[in-house]
């Protein structure tokens, strides 16, 4: 029974870390890209305005952001749980 309650942990986890990282990813890329833009348009970043630049780079700077960070915790929750690549 133990085993069942330690999978279900890991897939919690494993899930919320999933879910945080999408609105993450969506309120970067489809926030401040596309919806809040007006409001950071004044913002100057690498000559252009700080929406045009999450819509086209930062959005994907984040993204990558999101994946490195994502195979680092999901190395660490596998060390937890006790499935880790040895």
């Amino acid at each position: 029974m133990s085993d069942n309650s330690s999978s279900n942990a890991y897939w919690s986890a494993n899930l919320r870390l999933i879910v945080i990282s999408l609105i993450i990813w969506a309120l970067v890329s489809f926030g401040l890209g596309i919806l809040l833009r007006p409001l950071v348009s004044g913002i100057a970043v690498g000559g252009t305005d700080l929406g045009f630049w999450f819509a086209q780079q930062g959005s994907i700077l984040v993204f990558l952001g999101i994946i490195f960070f994502y195979a680092w915790r999901m190395n660490s929750l596998d060390r937890e749980h006790g499935v880790d690549e040895e």
